[in-house]
């Protein structure tokens, strides 16, 4: 798939929240085998119900089906273990290795909807190394697009949402850290229709530069 257009300024701030599939990692290739197989065991179309879930919990994306004599915790169960199990073709999202090591560790997290078990398998798979700090599906009552995995992210970093900047691929995602009062850089790789919101957009991290400041502010620039 081709780049997209890229539109980056240079951005500072004193915190970085990572979401993790499609913005730390790209999980495409598992994820449509474990869905899709999914929607074959339970009669869901897959081309229409896969579209919708990322960024969401599974548990989540299930229940809003209603299948009847479907619980969606047990079904989340199945879905996590499958696909713990199927890392292949997990990669990193281009340049996002040298952003990490080059980014304050104390000053970035992870903020994804995945269970930890996925996080930690998927983030192996691809290299990437697990944050000092992360929030997980486990830590709060509510997904996203509700805001409360990035206040508690920015809060474990012991800063505000607004002190931070929020990369996301998901509109459920953009619109947790937006309402958590974040702004948000859009990472487009795994995207394949050009995104369309007022958020600054990058394809992928290559070419990013950090820059630090009078503690604690990092300025990122292309």
């Amino acid at each position: 798939m081709p780049a997209q257009p890229t539109v980056f300024g240079p951005i500072s701030a004193r915190g970085f929240l990572f979401d993790m599939d499609g913005t730390l990692l790209d999980s495409t290739a598992p994820m449509l085998r474990v869905w899709g197989n999914w929607c074959q065991r339970r009669g869901v179309n897959a081309a229409t119900f896969i579209p919708t879930i990322h960024g969401l919990r599974a548990s989540e994306s299930i229940g809003a089906l209603k299948l009847p004599g479907i619980d969606p915790q047990v079904e989340a169960k199945w879905i996590e273990k499958m696909e713990v199990e199927d890392v292949d073709g997990v990669v990193p999202i281009g340049g996002v290795l040298a952003l990490l090591e080059a980014l304050p560790r104390e000053s970035w997290a992870i903020v994804t909807s995945a269970p930890i078990r996925l996080a930690r398998a998927r983030l192996a798979a691809a290299g990437i190394p697990l944050a000092d700090i992360m929030v997980v599906g486990e830590d709060v009552r509510r997904g996203k697009p509700d805001p409360a995995c990035f206040l508690l992210g920015a809060e474990r970093l012991g800063l505000t949402a607004k002190d931070c900047i929020a990369f996301e691929d998901a509109p459920a995602g953009i619109a947790s850290a937006e309402a958590a009062g974040a702004r948000v850089v859009v990472i487009t790789a795994t995207h394949h229709q050009p995104h369309q919101g007022p958020q600054q957009r990058l394809h992928d991290y290559h070419g990013v530069r950090v820059e630090s400041h009078a503690a604690p502010v990092v300025t990122l620039r292309r």
